[in-house]
């Protein structure tokens, strides 16, 4: 069975709850992602996922794809 990692990233651009559902939407998006939760308030995604399935980059692509980006 697969295991799976947690990782926190940093996102800039958000400024209301739409963005935020944008962010999570793409984030969920991805196969392998496992969960999704973005702090408007922090600015940041934590994202937990299946790391066989699902990379960073990936990551990075879908927030760019939604109008935003990971610093």
């Amino acid at each position: 069975m697969a295991g799976q990692q947690t990782i926190s990233l940093k996102v800039s651009g958000m400024s209301s709850m739409h963005c935020r559902a944008a962010v999570q939407d793409a984030l969920t998006g991805i196969a392998g992602v496992k969960f999704a939760e973005v702090n408007l308030d922090q600015g940041k995604a934590t994202v937990v996922f299946d790391p066989e399935v699902a990379t960073v980059d990936k990551m990075r692509e879908a927030i760019k794809q939604s109008g935003f980006e990971v610093v």
